[in-house]
């Protein structure tokens, strides 16, 4: 799947989405459609199923193994993880890449991609009751679900998963200390993955802010910033931001926070699932001190400490 215009710009608050079909039978018999959506950033190809060796021992929600190209790919069934139930067989595999990982997933469709702006995708709130989803687009005629595919992998490969980092009391020492007046925003939309982000950082030593998104993080930051000044790190010392969010990305968050003049001196790390290295330089340009992937949570708490030396 190639790139789009969309995908090769910073600061456009927009995103490309893949929509695809997950088919069950409602109470009448009858087949129901349900909408789910992914990142076009997160999707290297999709292709039509080939054929599948099991896993001994895996997940019930691991349909097999594909062999694609040069590499072997576990294939995630949508339908049993979610529950749903279908009389007829999935059509096609979406192949997905991030936190350096390659898997498949089995849709019964896919129908289109879709260019949006994360200010139309909304939080699922209490209306979706499945922990899997962070976001809804309402179309004109349906609902489209963005599925937590991090959260997804986590729960079915624990291995993947990102986890809390505690270092040992040998290694932190003095550094709880020194820690205790660092105040950390960290703004991510998946509950799953900023639990874990500000976990680890508690345990570290640090004062722990938390937004749901980053338009909430841009409008915490201008509040302490007409508070402050110029003196900004009195209430804040570094913000951690997702890329995908609702209302406001991450790389529009950086973008706006970098035309402040008196937030020159908060440093900013983009803590991404699709922190590639062709993404690394393309969202160097917008002033963050640190890119960094998912897997790599032990870096944070020493990322933070040369980024705050100095404060």
């Amino acid at each position: 799947m190639e790139q789009s215009s969309v995908l090769l710009q910073s600061d456009t608050n927009e995103l490309e989405i893949v929509e695809f079909r997950i088919d069950e039978l409602n109470a009448a018999g009858r087949t129901a459609e349900n909408y789910f959506g992914v990142n076009v950033a997160k999707v290297r190809e999709i292709i039509r199923i080939p054929q599948l060796w099991k896993v001994f021992n895996a997940h019930p929600a691991v349909a097999g193994m594909i062999k694609l190209r040069d590499k072997v790919i576990s294939v995630v069934d949508l339908s049993t993880l979610l529950n749903k139930s279908s009389a007829q067989p999935p059509d096609r595999i979406v192949v997905l890449e991030f936190n350096r990982l390659t898997i498949g997933v089995l849709v019964h469709a896919v129908s289109r991609i879709y260019r949006i702006s994360w200010t139309q995708v909304e939080a699922p709130g209490r209306a979706v009751e499945c922990s899997q989803v962070t976001g809804l687009v309402k179309m004109e005629d349906r609902i489209i679900l963005l599925l937590d595919f991090e959260k997804i992998i986590g729960e079915i490969c624990p291995e993947y998963a990102l986890q809390a980092f505690n270092a040992s009391p040998e290694e932190e020492g003095a550094s709880l200390r020194t820690r205790a007046d660092k105040r950390i925003l960290v703004a991510d939309d998946s509950p799953f993955i900023r639990n874990t982000i500000t976990a680890t950082l508690r345990n570290a030593g640090f004062q722990v802010e938390e937004a749901e998104n980053g338009q909430i993080a841009h409008d915490m930051i201008m509040e302490k910033l007409r508070r402050n000044g110029d003196n900004i790190l009195n209430e804040i010392n570094l913000l951690i931001t997702d890329v995908e969010m609702p209302q406001m990305d991450g790389l529009h968050l950086t973008s706006q926070l970098r035309k402040e003049s008196g937030l020159a001196q908060m440093p900013i790390i983009i803590f991404s699932s699709m922190a590639s290295d062709d993404n690394r330089r393309k969202w160097g340009e917008l002033g963050a001190a640190a890119i960094i992937t998912k897997p790599d949570i032990p870096l944070l708490v020493e990322l933070i400490d040369q980024l705050t030396s100095g404060q």
